[in-house]
């Protein structure tokens, strides 16, 4: 038998007995799939990994708007307060009852200032297998972008200044001011609100 037929042969048992495996592995059920059971460290970086190539391949060719638009941020402060803080916080806010529960923990954005093409590809079309919907089945592309174009503001805001801009705002059905911080877990209730998206909850030891 010929050499290079040895190796392919070799190269062929060797990928089949690795499938298996890993069929094996899967079937079993032994990996604990639990949101209170973080990945192990090669699993978090591989889907980390995973997600933001695949966010960024799928966005770099994306045009923005005038993302400085005063009416633009501020219909994006509304759809802010009634559809994300639940998961993503505000000024102010130091927790909600939702998010505690959440893995990948989602980004506070209220400190962390996000790339605006990612953004609004993620807003709209979600990430899978996290607490991150896709917002696109329900709000069109320009509601996305205020949104986005309120997040680049967002970072900068003191409590009071971001209560003044929500009650400025274009009302939203969604949105209720007034009431517990608490109630913030759910999007539209609490005294501020709402992207599950997904950053760096610490890997397991």
């Amino acid at each position: 038998m010929k050499p290079y037929v040895k190796v392919a042969i070799t190269v062929v048992c060797t990928l089949g007995v690795l499938v298996v495996g890993v069929g094996a592995f899967v079937y079993s059920g032994a990996y604990d799939i639990g949101a209170d059971a973080p990945h192990t460290r090669p699993v978090f970086a591989v889907l980390q990994t995973l997600r933001d190539r695949s966010i960024r391949a799928r966005s770099e060719d994306l045009k923005l708007p005038d993302l400085d638009d005063p009416q633009l941020v501020l219909k994006g402060a509304g759809q802010y307060a009634a559809m994300c803080t639940g998961c993503h916080l505000a000024p102010g806010m130091e927790d909600s009852e939702i998010r505690p529960g959440l893995y990948p923990q989602p980004p506070n954005l209220a400190q962390v200032r996000v790339d605006p093409k990612a953004a609004f590809w993620a807003i709209k079309h979600g990430i899978k297998m996290s607490a991150m919907p896709a917002w696109g089945h329900s709000h069109d592309d320009p509601t996305i972008w205020s949104m986005v174009a309120f997040l680049q503001k967002l970072p900068d805001m003191t409590p009071a200044q971001y209560k003044a801009i929500v009650a400025k705002a274009p009302p939203d059905d969604d949105m209720v001011m007034g009431g517990d911080h608490h109630d913030a877990g759910h999007p539209g209730m609490g005294d501020m609100p709402g992207m599950a998206g997904t950053t760096g909850a610490p890997p397991a030891q």
